[in-house]
């Protein structure tokens, strides 16, 4: 069976989304698997369809950033596939990994990408310094220390640190944080 992914980053990519399932059709795909979802984030859909998945399957996305957020996550996909039997197609890049020159194309490209990241970050790392000497970069305001009297309140209560956490929309560190700064 052919299977088919895709997955934009943020919900408002709405014709990016619709060509990939477009293109992901025109590719023969029987069943698809669709998120609107950053790659940091749990990527419900696409263990579902991996999981769907059989031996002699083969998984098709559009391109490799639909699929993986660093090499070391297209690798770990990778072998996830291999240890089902299932194949794997990318079609921007014309590469189906159940030929050995598809192998070997997948993990050169996606070193490639790999690259292009981390590159990509070290300009960030770059800009935000340079934002930083000049007095332009403050980082994101502290949310939780903004709140940390309701932090209090909310302990005083007799509540854990996870349901106010929970609550408030602050992670379980932040808690502890606001709590030890008191």
């Amino acid at each position: 069976m052919i299977i088919g992914y895709a997955r934009t980053s943020t919900l408002e990519q709405e014709a990016g989304f619709d060509a990939q399932v477009r293109d992901l059709k025109a590719a023969g795909c029987e069943r698809l698997f669709a998120e609107k979802i950053s790659s940091v984030a749990q990527r419900a859909q696409l263990e579902a369809a991996i999981d769907f998945a059989r031996d002699g399957d083969t998984l098709v996305v559009t391109k490799l950033d639909r699929l993986a957020r660093s090499m070391l996550d297209l690798m770990n996909i990778k072998a996830r596939l291999d240890a089902k039997g299932i194949e794997l197609r990318i079609l921007a890049m014309n590469l189906d990994t159940s030929t050995p020159t598809g192998k070997l194309m997948m993990n050169v490209l996606g070193s490639v990408a790999q690259f292009e990241r981390e590159m990509m970050l070290e300009r960030q790392k770059e800009g935000i310094a340079k934002a930083k000497s000049e007095g332009k970069y403050k980082g994101r305001a502290p949310t939780a220390m903004a709140k940390a009297s309701e932090i209090r309140g909310l302990k005083e209560q007799g509540l854990g640190a996870t349901a106010i956490a929970r609550q408030l929309g602050v992670s379980v560190r932040s808690v502890y944080r606001a709590l030890d700064a008191a």
